[in-house]
């Protein structure tokens, strides 16, 4: 369990910087299973995420050695079955292992999946990766442990239609249908940033892919792929953060290795609020240009729409826009929940079932408190939080920075999943912080 004190009220200034995407990195280490030779991934950031991901690989024989300045080499040559013990012991609550099934499958000719977590935001069942599967010809057996995956035969090229453009459901389509004989064709699918990476990875490995203006990829498998060298795009959900804490703060945070592109909704949005931003070639400059920020309307979507992910940390900025602020939660059903510990903070925020926004969306008929109400602006005064995940307890750091007094936010341990080194970034834009590590008491065994 690790305590992070944050005594608030210091507007945040100086540089960060920011490295690989980590919804991107851990998907590019994956693919390394499936070629015949070294992949070598650059800028990957020092997050908890990677070293689960490193540890998968290592389990199932990849040798992974660091390089210079985030670099991470992954030879996959020795590929080998590991023990079920050792991954569910090693995944923890990590959902990725989902994600090694396919490229496992192709080389081994089995997978095993332990009981799956992850971040609390609402419900992300494995049941389309699973239906994937068996689409491509795997056979899925559920053991007392958890799932195992095999196949008796190469796995084959299929059709799919996503009812959603489910983002973890199109990488698993990606990374199984690569090596799949046939050609798979998948409509629907997800098309952020990251996956347009991730597909520039399997087409430098030698996979054959076309993206469709129309949300259709199509996938032709080829029997074997190489290794890769590939630099990771920048992290636009730290980024984002970053600039969010800026505005909330009163602050005039640098974020070096942002990347206006794959920005430009986010950039929109902040310019809306009242914030103010500088962009050049090597990273982009938030700030509070010291005039009243102003509420809006905001709704989350797919991308290219305003990505789920920023929507927390916009929603602290928020809290200190003058009016009514309105945002629908289109992605995750309970996103909203970590507005809990914002209104024990002194926000005025209201959640609703109904949808807010423009047009319906499918949670609009379900029990879900997915839209917000946020009048502002209101003085954030300190409190005792409870990371609830890894972007909502981002964002409960961004209040706490933003708000008087000194705050004491727990389980800071989930925010090391995504943002690399975030203690030692806050000290140098000036906040106070202290962190406190604590180990947890030994469990007693009785015989």
């Amino acid at each position: 369990m690790t305590t992070l004190h944050v005594t608030g009220g210091t507007p945040l200034r100086g540089e960060v910087h920011v490295r690989g995407a980590k919804n991107f990195v851990s998907k590019a280490m994956v693919a390394s299973l499936l070629g015949e030779t070294t992949s070598t991934l650059r800028d990957v950031p020092d997050i908890s995420d990677v070293q689960i991901v490193r540890g998968l690989l290592e389990l199932h024989g990849v040798r992974v050695e660091n390089g210079v300045d985030g670099q991470l080499r992954m030879d996959p040559s020795h590929v080998e079955t590991a023990r079920v013990a050792d991954i569910d012991a090693h995944a923890g609550a990590s959902r990725i292992p989902v994600l090694l099934c396919g490229p496992l499958v192709h080389r081994l000719g089995r997978a095993f999946i332990p009981d799956l977590g992850g971040c609390r935001i609402g419900d992300r069942p494995i049941n389309y990766h699973l239906d994937v599967l068996r689409q491509f010809g795997a056979s899925v057996e559920k053991l007392p442990s958890g799932i195992e995956i095999s196949a008796a035969r190469r796995l084959r090229g299929t059709k799919l239609d996503l009812p959603y453009p489910s983002v973890g459901t199109t990488e698993q389509v990606l990374l199984t249908a690569v090596r799949a004989e046939g050609i798979t064709e998948l409509r629907g699918a997800a098309v952020e940033p990251e996956i347009l990476d991730l597909i520039a990875v399997l087409q430098k490995m030698g996979a054959i892919i076309s993206v469709d203006t129309d949300r259709v990829i199509r996938i032709e498998g080829v029997e074997t792929l190489a290794g890769y060298e590939h630099r990771a795009l920048p992290d636009r959900i730290e980024a984002a953060s970053w600039g969010a804490a800026a505005l909330a703060t009163g602050g005039d945070v640098y974020v070096r290795g942002a990347a206006q592109e794959d920005m430009m909704t986010f950039l929109n949005v902040f310019r809306k609020i009242g914030g103010a931003f500088d962009i050049d070639d090597e990273g982009i400059r938030f700030f509070h240009p010291g005039l009243p920020l102003r509420s809006i309307a905001l709704e989350t979507d797919v991308h290219p729409g305003f990505m789920t992910d920023w929507q927390q940390p916009i929603v602290v900025a928020l809290t200190q826009a003058e009016g009514l602020s309105i945002v629908h939660e289109t992605v995750y059903e309970n996103r909203l929940g970590f507005t809990h510990a914002l209104r024990r903070m002194g926000a005025t925020i209201q959640t609703y079932r109904e949808c807010l926004g423009s047009t319906p969306c499918r949670f609009g008929a379900m029990d879900f408190r997915h839209s917000a109400a946020i009048s502002g602006p209101t003085p954030l005064r300190a409190a005792e939080i409870e990371v609830p995940d890894l972007r909502g307890g981002f964002s409960h750091l961004i209040a706490a920075l933003a708000a008087t007094g000194t705050s004491v936010v727990h389980g800071v341990e989930l925010i090391d999943r995504g943002y690399e080194h975030f203690g030692d970034k806050l000290a140098g834009l000036g906040a106070k912080v202290e962190r406190e590590e604590r180990e947890e008491p030994e469990k007693l065994v009785v015989v």
